[in-house]
This record gives structure tokens, sequence and C-alpha cells, in this order.
């Protein structure tokens, strides 16, 4: 049972540095995605308002132009499935988008799974950093009889802290999660959309 409450006192102080640790990953994940997102979000609202137009007045020669914005991930593909229907029939096309869709979504998402993990597990671990700093606590009463309520109260606030710090880690990373699951989804949803465009410059041409 001693071992055991050795155990729970080195495990307290580790937890805390875990933590330390993981919300400096959160952060850098955070910042990282923040600014990589940011660029290529900035870039599909720009391109997002050309799809408008296309919609709006049937077009198809837009879709050419936007094309040319190969810079972007809308772009890219678009540039990737007029080239493909100048040699084949749409047969195929959808394969083409899913493939694209299916390379670009890791570049997208980048770690968030990391920080996804972070943001689920970060309250159990302040949970158990908890748990540990009362066990350390009760031993030191033990230890210390004669301190009384002093010594538990003392480290019953101190294991508190391992529940706050775990809250603290996990509510800005799932929001940043969330938000930045949020945003790949729209670029995809655009890429989805850039097909459809495809298939409209192509029954817009045969018609012709």
């Amino acid at each position: 049972m001693e071992s055991l409450y050795k155990i729970a006192e080195a495990s307290a102080n580790f937890i805390l540095y875990l933590m330390a640790f993981l919300s400096i990953v959160s952060l850098a994940i955070i910042i990282e995605r923040l600014l990589t997102l940011r660029k290529i979000s900035s870039d599909s609202k720009k391109i997002g308002v050309q799809f408008r137009q296309v919609i709006e007045t049937q077009d198809s020669n837009l879709i050419l132009k936007m094309s040319e914005h190969d810079q972007t991930v809308e772009g890219k593909v678009l540039k990737y499935g007029l080239n493909y229907l100048s040699k084949n029939s749409v047969d195929g096309l959808d394969e083409l988008f899913n493939s694209y869709k299916t390379m670009e979504k890791p570049k997208l998402e980048g770690n968030l799974y990391i920080l996804g993990t972070i943001a689920s597990n970060a309250p159990y671990i302040g949970l158990l950093g908890t748990v540990m700093g009362i066990m350390k606590a009760f031993n030191d009463l033990g230890v210390n009889p004669g301190q009384g309520n002093e010594v538990v109260m003392t480290g019953i606030g101190h294991a508190l802290v391992s529940t706050a710090v775990g809250l603290a880690l996990a509510i800005p990373a799932v929001i940043a999660f969330n938000f930045f699951s949020k945003k790949v989804s729209l670029i995809l949803s655009n890429i989805d959309a850039t097909k459809d465009l495809c298939l409209m410059f192509s029954k817009s041409k045969k018609e012709v």
C-alpha cells in the first residue's frame, strides 16, 4: 500500500507536466492549422464567388476561367476535371474527383486527429491527476495526523488543479477541432460542387 501512495504522489506531479506538454502541442497544432486553413479558406471564398456567377448566369465559359486559378484546391481539381473531359467521356469523372478528395483530405486535416485526441482525453487525464492527488493528501494525513484538516484541504486543493488544467486544455482544443473540421468539410464540399460544374460544362458543349 505504501508503494501505491508513492506512485500516486509521483503520478500527480507527472500528470501536471504531461498536461503542460499537451497544452504546448495543442497550441502548436491550432496555430499551424489556423495559418494553413485561413489561406486555403480565403482562396475558396474567392472562387466561391465565381461559382455563384456560373450558377446565376449559366455561362459555361466562366468555368474555363475558374480553372485558371489552379493555386486553389477547387481551381486545381477543376483543371484536372476539364482536362479529363477533353480526353475522355464523363465515365470515370467521379473516381477522379474521389481520388483527389482522398489525397487532399489528409493535407487539409493535418494533425487534427492529435488535437481531437487531446480534446477528448484531457478531462480524463486531469481527473486521474485529481484522484492521485487526493490519494496523496490522505496519505499525508496518515503520516501527519496532528495537522488534520489543514493537510487534507491543502492536498485536495492541489489535486483539483489537475481537473482545472484538464478542462482548460480540453475546452479550447474541442472548439478548435470543431472549427477546423468544419473548414475542411466546406472545402471538400466545394470539390463536389466543382465536379458538378465539370458535368455542366461537358453537357453544355455537347448541346452546342
